[in-house]
């Protein structure tokens, strides 16, 4: 059984997606750039603000969805910049305190909105 998830508490998709999507018992969540979900902003030019503000983001659309960091099985990370992984790392490891799921980071070329990163996971309920 496939359901769309959508909450006002995490930026509204930028393109034709869904902020996540049920699948059984598993929430894919779609990438969360750094954006301000009041007024749809990037949180600040640097990676570890935009990270900061994407985690919050993805715990926002968790817990719309009665979950939390502790669910996430699987996150993926993206960065503009490689040299922003130490950065970026000290923020994540806020997140996830305990048991920190699976993971990948790549760097891109570039990001929607002009993002530094972005960051999506799936979550097991």
């Amino acid at each position: 059984m496939k359901k769309t998830v959508s909450t006002t508490s995490a930026p509204a998709a930028v393109g034709p997606y869904s902020q996540a999507v049920w699948a059984g018992d598993f929430l894919y969540c779609s990438g969360q750039l750094g954006l301000n979900p009041a007024t749809g902003v990037l949180a600040g030019s640097d990676a570890a603000s935009q990270a900061e503000q994407s985690l919050l983001n993805v715990r926002a659309i968790l817990e719309s969805q009665g979950l939390n960091m502790s669910n996430v099985v699987k996150s993926l990370v993206f960065l503009t910049d490689i040299s922003d992984f130490k950065t970026v790392n000290e923020i994540y490891s806020k997140f996830f305190t305990e048991s920190p799921p699976a993971r990948s980071c790549v760097a891109v070329k570039s990001l929607p909105l002009g993002g530094a990163v972005e960051i999506e996971v799936i979550a097991h309920r």
